[in-house]
């Protein structure tokens, strides 16, 4: 079965998620619960936090299910 990834789009931060991957750790939803709401739909958005901030809580996914793409140059 092939997983699907989604996009959210932001102004300066893409992210994307896999779902097949996610282990369900929390760790986005305790770290930016502004940003990732599993009781909202779409459950991301991308443009409630910075886009630094955004990347790194992503960096700390332990599944490797979240990932980003930046849009601005740094």
């Amino acid at each position: 079965m092939n997983s699907e990834v989604k996009r959210y789009t932001g102004k300066e931060i893409d992210i994307l998620f896999d779902s097949e991957r996610c282990a369900h750790s929390g760790v986005c939803v305790r770290g930016l619960p502004q940003v990732f709401d599993v009781r909202r739909r779409p459950w991301v958005l991308a443009d409630a936090e910075s886009a630094d901030l955004i990347a790194k809580l992503i960096d700390r996914c332990p599944s490797g299910a979240l990932r980003y793409e930046r849009k601005e140059a740094t």
